[in-house]
């Protein structure tokens, strides 16, 4: 929260607290993830009565955690990989700040350095933190960007980079693939590789199966329309250990009640919902909040036939999930050279898109690699279309790492999951929104839309604390305020000069 020109959204008006009506509102909370568990915050802090029904045993969804054990009969912590904590996630560090207002679960990661297949690496250390100097300083100081690369930039095509209007963008350059517009702006090819596929990628797909919006907006929110920095944060702990169990007490002294290891079936619309679990429990609410994964999404609404019209309907069918991620977790018996960074992206070197040391801010695996002198190091692979990648991600980081090369591996886990949501082109005029055509139902998720510059985790917290805003607002109780980086480019120049180029392609388009 240092930038100053960071953007306040209030939430509506209304009664202090569920407790001044006749009687107290319901609600049941469909996912237990980030976006789950902000719109149960937002609910539960103003009075509503809540019920959270999660099909996992774990909160957390994609951030979720849990405890595994080795084959030596070792126990040790297991999630999905590693999350980034920007700066910028002001919703969910907000949701973060109901167990500790410090942050103190949270550790900054001093460089997230970039390497490609020729040894060229990029490193976020040390920027300075204004726009747009953070991007040129960034740009200028890249092996894979030079100065003639600026000079060849087209700078009207380019405009929409640094102008970025939410949600004007989207309706300018979705239907475009994000490698396409590179191509067109004279963008250099070894900075495309190393710099912009490295944050396609975080989206879980390829820049060519990447919406030009999205990565504008992204650029928008990490690059030129913030001053918050690159630099983020990490959890200390295990997911479960530092965040969500924590939340958890916190939510049970407000009163929801968690119904973990459910699934839910059915949602049916009447005077009032009644929510249907597999566990033969019915629960009767006021409102619900889906918020779940796409596929989930679409299983519970399909066999919901009294849920919406059919042009919503027809809107949640066309939702996709992106190409599947893995996960490569290794236990090793040796340690990985103190001078090796935390975190590693790479470009250019399939299928590894990033390498990660656990022991250098978990605890958990500190603990472990205390005990027995080794490392534990997780290896990720984003679009990953081959089934079995392990043998390719160990070499890789046997080419980056060479001393793992000698270590014995103690125990290994391999995750693949392809429940991420797709932002193709074209794919954002369709999205449905956090209002459903059904007065008391509302969706939230990091694949929902939500007209503000947020993505990753913190458009799930978005759309979350906004779900619980829609459902206090019919209630008739005040909702929450929200924060975000600029929904406009920082700079008026850049602005004006992206208008000017709007209005000559509307021009020629006509």
């Amino acid at each position: 929260m240092t930038d100053p020109r960071r953007v306040t959204h209030t939430g509506p008006a209304g009664l202090d607290h569920a407790g001044a009506l006749a009687t107290t509102p319901t609600v049941v909370v469909v996912g237990g993830g980030i976006a789950g568990l902000a719109a149960a915050t937002g609910l539960a802090e103003r009075g509503v009565s809540v019920d959270l029904v999660e099909r996992e045993p774990y909160l957390g969804g994609r951030v979720g955690a849990w405890s595994d054990t080795l084959d030596d009969g070792t126990a040790v912590a297991m999630n999905r990989g590693f999350h980034a904590f920007f700066r910028q996630y002001y919703n969910l560090r907000k949701l973060l700040g109901r167990i500790d207002p410090q942050l103190s679960m949270l550790t900054p990661v001093q460089d997230y350095p970039l390497v490609d297949a020729h040894g060229r690496r990029d490193t976020f250390r040390g920027l300075p933190r204004t726009p747009p100097f953070n991007a040129l300083a960034f740009a200028m100081r890249s092996p894979t960007f030079r100065l003639r690369d600026l000079m060849r930039l087209d700078a009207r095509a380019a405009a929409p980079l640094a102008a970025v209007s939410v949600p004007e963008t989207y309706h300018r350059l979705d239907h475009v693939d994000a490698d396409t517009f590179l191509r067109a702006i004279n963008f250099p090819e070894a900075a495309r590789h190393l710099a912009f596929e490295v944050f396609s990628r975080s989206f879980f797909a390829n820049p060519a199966e990447l919406s030009a919006a999205e990565l504008a907006t992204m650029f928008h929110i990490y690059f030129l329309g913030s001053s918050e920095g690159l630099v983020f944060d990490v959890a200390t702990a295990n997911f479960d250990v530092a965040l969500w169990h924590p939340l958890r007490r916190y939510l049970q002294s407000h009163g929801v009640r968690f119904h973990t290891g459910a699934a839910v079936t059915q949602v049916r619309a009447g005077t009032r919902f009644a929510v249907r679990c597999n566990s033969g429990a019915t629960l009767d609410a006021d409102g619900v909040v889906l918020a779940t994964d796409v596929s989930g999404l679409q299983r519970i609404v399909d066999s919901s036939p009294e849920l919406g019209n059919q042009l919503w309907r027809k809107q949640l069918t066309a939702l996709h999930t992106a190409p599947p991620f893995v996960v490569h977790r290794l236990w090793l018996d040796g340690p990985v050279r103190s001078d090796r960074p935390a975190f590693l992206g790479t470009g250019g070197l399939p299928p590894l898109d990033n390498v990660s040391v656990l022991e250098r801010y978990e605890q958990q695996a500190a603990d472990w690699c205390a005990c027995t002198g080794g490392s534990v190091v997780e290896l990720h692979a984003y679009a990953a279309e081959e089934p079995d990648l392990g043998e390719r991600l160990v070499k890789r980081l046997h080419e980056l790492y060479p001393e793992t090369s000698q270590m014995r591996v103690v125990g290994e886990r391999v995750l693949r999951h392809n429940d991420c949501p797709r932002f193709a082109p074209g794919d954002f005029a369709t999205r449905p929104g956090v209002t459903t055509p059904l007065d008391g139902l509302v969706l939230a998720g990091d694949g929902i839309r939500i007209d503000l510059p947020v993505a990753l985790m913190e458009r799930a917290a978005t759309t979350g604390w906004a779900a619980a805003n829609r459902l206090l607002e019919r209630f008739g109780i005040t909702g929450h305020t929200l924060h975000t980086v600029p929904v406009h480019g920082r700079s008026a120049v850049l602005r004006r000069l992206a208008s000017r180029e709007r209005g000559i392609s509307d021009e020629r388009a006509g």
